[in-house]
């Protein structure tokens, strides 16, 4: 009973979205079909990613005429030119960017809602390969994982530490979990949370100085650098001003592992920037102080990414559930 109550408000969800695609792009007076009015939505959306009309064309095994017509009858549907057309390249109007957007949100989630019609009744099986980052992987998203393999006995999962985004297709990747924004327009992406960020250090670090107030007064010290998010700078902003502070940085260590940069800071190598629930430990029992307490560096999102099919199996869709519903609990705890 709970899952149909689940599929039906699905379902409802969906048919509104869809519902307000088909006015978005076929006004009253327009004669075009559903069907037609998700093309015209999806021609634009590749033609975007593609950047011309002839690679669109390509792509989408088709001819570069009968795209520029879709792409001429969704700016007529609309009233609005959302292209603008150069001899190298066609990028999108204000009105383009904000249509592209809505569409590949709608598209998604009409592909979801198809993929959950076809496996309504499919039981969750097989093995998920999941690619999580290294401290992510070994902590927050350890408990969340075993709620998902309670839920579904008949899935294996593997769980690969990896801070890089695979390469889906060719390492054979169902999901991700990403910290970061993510640039691949080839993804779905569904952000889970954000990651609030604090900047310590050592007590003896400080030699029996008082401990940093302002972020300016950081710069002095040395600095660790987690090279995937800040190297040479870091920008820090105050709590309840909103006033920004950039710090230009020359690390004593920089590196690509948290755990590394975690032990150099306890060492009192070096201030750096960490995820709060990290150090939320070493800050209780005093073996690294939270410095400028009223600065911080901006949050990280966290994405749960997988790529574009037309249907996703019943493993993916309840771990994409579980994910969606435990890990911002988990961030909350920390």
């Amino acid at each position: 009973m709970e899952c149909e109550e689940e599929l039906y408000a699905v379902v409802v969800a969906c048919s509104a979205q869809l519902l307000y695609a088909q006015r978005m792009t076929n006004p009253p007076h327009s004669n075009a079909a559903p069907s037609d009015r998700l093309e015209l939505m999806q021609t634009f959306v590749r033609i975007v990613e593609a950047g011309s009309l002839s690679a669109a064309a390509a792509q989408m095994l088709t001819t570069q005429p009968t795209v520029s017509r879709r792409l001429q009858a969704l700016e007529r549907a609309l009233g609005v030119r959302l292209l603008q057309r150069s001899t190298h390249a066609m990028k999108p109007t204000e009105d383009g960017e904000r249509c592209y957007t809505r569409a590949k949100e709608l598209l998604a989630d009409w592909d979801a809602l198809a993929a959950d019609l076809r496996g309504a009744g499919e039981a969750p099986e097989g093995l998920l390969r999941v690619v999580v980052p290294h401290a992510f992987g070994q902590a927050q998203l350890v408990e969340p994982l075993g709620e998902f393999l309670r839920a579904c006995p008949r899935v294996d999962v593997e769980w690969q530490l990896r801070d890089q985004p695979p390469d889906f297709i060719a390492q054979g990747i169902d999901c991700a979990v990403q910290v970061g924004e993510v640039s691949d327009p080839a993804v779905v992406a569904i952000r889970l949370a954000e990651v609030p960020r604090i900047v310590v250090g050592a007590p003896a670090l400080l030699g029996g100085d008082p401990a940093p107030d302002h972020a300016r007064e950081l710069a002095t010290l040395p600095w660790l650098a987690f090279q995937t998010f800040y190297r040479q700078q870091i920008v820090l902003q105050h709590r309840s001003s909103g006033e920004w502070c950039e710090l230009a940085l020359q690390p004593r260590l920089s590196s690509d592992s948290l755990y590394a940069l975690r032990s150099a800071a306890l060492q009192g190598l070096g201030v750096g920037v960490f995820s709060s629930w990290l150090v939320q430990d070493d800050l209780a029992q005093g073996h690294l102080l939270h410095l400028a307490p009223q600065w911080q560096a901006p949050p990280l999102p966290v994405y749960l990414v997988y790529p574009y099919a037309r249907h996703y199996p019943a493993r993916l869709r309840r771990f994409v559930e579980v994910m969606r519903q435990a890990l911002p609990a988990a961030l909350a705890q920390a």
